[in-house]
């Protein structure tokens, strides 16, 4: 080696090899972008593996869930009938809560999943996580391409904030769902009771987001249980609930024709939403590489 003493013994990296095992966590998937398609085809080929409709589950799901939805709350519960446009409205925030549990929930059960290629080769981990989310925004694009058709038949004129809202609202999610991923999909190698734990954590998420209902029905029943004002300012910085009522904001606000109410502060909360996103990646990345030294292992 050039540069080094007679009989020096090279440091870590210095012969032009990586130490197996060692990597930059999601540094290494950016350069490793090949791999990730190959993960994220795989993914869709062994789901669709045999399946008649393939892709289309996409749109066959997500409608029969709006269906049932929209029926039980909108028309037989009248859960929307102050909501102009309630059936964007509740599609809308359908598509945003789809996403984040599609995400979380197999990024949460991915290492496991993918046991052969971690026992048998060295790639980095996260790689299996970050594939869950693309393979989950492969299935988000034709629900939002049928929101856009269907904001735009309700009238929707967004101006460039609300669009702003509605990418905020995405930004926060898909950082926060990966973030989860690989918090929960570390443990779970270790603990498989956490795929159960994400399963009830999905189903509780789904209902206490303003997903099927509005922002308003949780300050008037703040109000009326007369509880402290701050209960609501926890809930709306809750990041969930946060890229809901930005995506809201920015996919059916524009489609009203009468002023609704927003919820106070929705940009600020927004911001801090990504921050609070944010920081749960981090910790998820600082868990993960904390424990994936033993994931072969366990495995």
């Amino acid at each position: 080696m050039t540069g080094a003493p007679a009989g020096a013994r090279p440091r870590a990296g210095e012969d032009g090899f990586e130490i197996p095992g060692r990597g930059r966590g999601l540094l290494d998937v950016l350069q490793r972008r090949y791999l990730l398609r190959l993960l994220v085809r795989k993914e869709l080929r062994v789901r669709y593996q045999g399946s008649a409709l393939g892709l289309l589950w996409s749109y066959v799901k997500p409608a029969v869930q709006f269906c049932v939805f929209f029926f039980a709350l909108g028309v037989f519960l009248k859960v929307g009938q102050d909501v102009e446009n309630f059936a964007v409205y509740l599609f809308a925030g359908i598509v945003v809560i789809n996403y984040f549990s599609e995400t979380f929930g197999n990024a949460t059960r991915a290492v496991v999943g993918n046991a052969p290629l971690v026992k048998k080769i060295y790639l980095p981990r996260e790689l299996f996580p970050v594939a869950s989310a693309w393979v989950a925004a492969v299935h988000f694009l034709p629900q939002f391409v049928v929101l856009l058709i269907g904001t735009l038949i309700a009238g929707w004129r967004p101006t460039l904030g609300q669009l702003a809202g509605g990418a905020l609202g995405f930004a926060i999610i898909v950082v926060l769902a990966v973030g989860l991923g690989l918090l929960f999909g570390a443990i779970n190698v270790l603990y498989r009771d956490f795929e159960n734990i994400v399963d009830l954590l999905l189903l509780v998420v789904t209902w206490t987001s303003p997903v099927l209902y509005t922002w308003v029905h949780v300050r008037d029943a703040i109000r009326r249980a007369e509880l402290p004002d701050w209960l609501l300012t926890v809930y709306q910085l809750n990041p969930v609930t946060s890229a809901v009522e930005l995506f809201h904001y920015g996919f059916w606000y524009g489609a009203t024709t009468k002023p609704y109410e927003l919820p106070p502060n929705l940009l600020w909360n927004g911001l801090l939403s990504l921050g609070i996103a944010v920081a749960v990646l981090v910790l998820g990345q600082f868990t993960f590489r904390r424990l994936e030294g033993r994931f072969a292992q366990e495995l």
